[in-house]
C-alpha cells in the first residue's frame, strides 16, 4: 500500500484522549529517572558515538519493526528475528515494552536479540522497560533511547528519528532536540520516519497512557511543517493506521506470545516510495 497524504485534521480532538492514566500494571512503575534525565544521558551517549549509518546496495530496502514483546517467553521474538534475517532486512527496530524491566527479563532479552547479526538492531524504551527502575538496564544493553540513524541507498538517503516516550511524554529537552533535528537536518533527506513507543492517538478506549492533547497538537504541527512521512509506535496493543496532516501514524500489534493479535510491521522503501504491511503471527 502506497503512503497516502490525506488531510485528517478534523479528527484530532476526537482521536486524542484527555486522560493520562498509566496502564493497569503501573503499580510496579518505579521511576528512577525523569524523562529529561534519561534524555540527557541519551544525548551524552550520542556525543560519544557516531550516528549509525546503513548503506544499502539497492534503491529498495526493508525495515522490520516490532513492539510490546513483554518477555517472558520468546517464541514470537525468535520468529520475528528469523524472518528479518531471512528477508535480508536492512534494519530491525524494537519500539519499546520489550520486557518487564526486571533484571532477569533483560537477561532473557539479551539472549534472544541477536545483536551480533549483520542486520543492525535499534531500540527505544517503553513504559514497561522502565518498571523496577529498568532504565539503567536498558541503557547498559542498548545505549541511547533518543537518537538518529540514516539509511543511504545508491540514489538517496532517509532519516530515522527514535524518541523516548516511555513516560508518556517527550519532555522539554527531547522536544527541543527533535525540533532542532527537523529544522537543521530534515531537508537533507528524502524520507523521514519517526519511531517511538507511545501512540499519539487512541483508536479505542484503553487504560494505556498517551501524551496530552497539547503535546500531540504541537508534534502534529512540527511533523507537518517538516514533512515527516510516517510515525511508527506500539503501546496500545492494537493495530491502527491513520493520516493526520501529511503524516501517517501507525500503531503496531503486540509481539507478545500470549496476544491473540500478535504481529509485527514491515516498512519497505522502493525507489523512495513508502510501502508497508502488517504481519500476523496469530493465524
Amino acid at each position: 500500500m502506497e503512503l497516502l497524504k490525506v488531510n485528517f485534521m478534523s479528527v484530532l480532538l476526537i482521536a486524542v484522549s484527555v486522560g493520562t492514566s498509566c496502564s493497569k500494571n503501573s503499580g510496579n512503575f518505579s521511576l528512577d529517572k525523569t524523562v529529561d534525565e534519561r534524555v540527557e544521558e541519551s544525548l551524552d551517549w550520542n556525543k560519544a558515538h557516531s550516528v549509525r549509518t546503513i548503506q544499502t546496495e539497492s534503491d529498495s530496502y526493508s525495515v522490520f519493526c516490532m513492539s510490546d514483546s513483554h518477555l517472558g517467553t520468546t517464541i514470537n521474538i525468535d520468529r520475528f528475528f528469523s524472518s528479518a534475517i531471512r528477508s535480508q532486512a536492512s534494519a530491525v527496530v524494537m519500539a519499546g515494552d520489550l520486557c518487564s524491566g526486571r533484571e532477569e527479563d533483560y537477561k532473557t532479552l539479551n539472549q534472544h536479540v541477536p545483536l551480533d547479526i549483520s542486520v543492525p538492531v535499534f531500540a527505544v524504551a517503553g513504559n514497561h522497560d522502565m518498571h523496577y527502575e529498568g532504565w539503567d538496564l536498558f541503557y547498559s544493553e542498548f545505549g541511547s533511547s533518543t537518537y538518529l540513524f540514516i539509511v543511504n541507498t545508491p540514489s538517496d538517503s532517509d532519516l530515522y528519528i527514535c524518541l523516548d516516550t516511555s513516560q508518556g511524554t517527550l519532555g522539554k529537552l527531547q522536544y527541543n532536540w527533535l525540533k532542532k533535528v527537523l529544522t537543521e537536518c530534515r531537508s537533507n533527506y528524502r524520507r523521514c520516519i519517526v519511531i517511538t513507543h507511545c501512540n499519539f492517538f487512541r483508536p479505542a478506549q484503553s487504560e494505556s497512557t498517551i501524551p496530552l492533547p497539547e503535546e500531540v497538537a504541537a508534534l502534529v504541527e512540527l511533523f507537518t511543517k517538516h514533512n515527516v512521512d510516517i510515525v511508527i509506535s506500539g503501546h496500545d496493543h492494537r493495530r491502527d493506521d491513520r493520516v493526520l496532516g501529511i503524516t501517517r501514524y501507525i500503531v503496531m500489534n503486540p509481539l507478545e506470545d500470549s496476544a491473540d493479535n500478535a504481529g509485527y510491521f514491515v516498512l519497505r522503501v522502493q525507489n523512495g516510495t513508502l510501502l508497508y504491511s502488517f504481519v500476523s503471527l496469530s493465524e
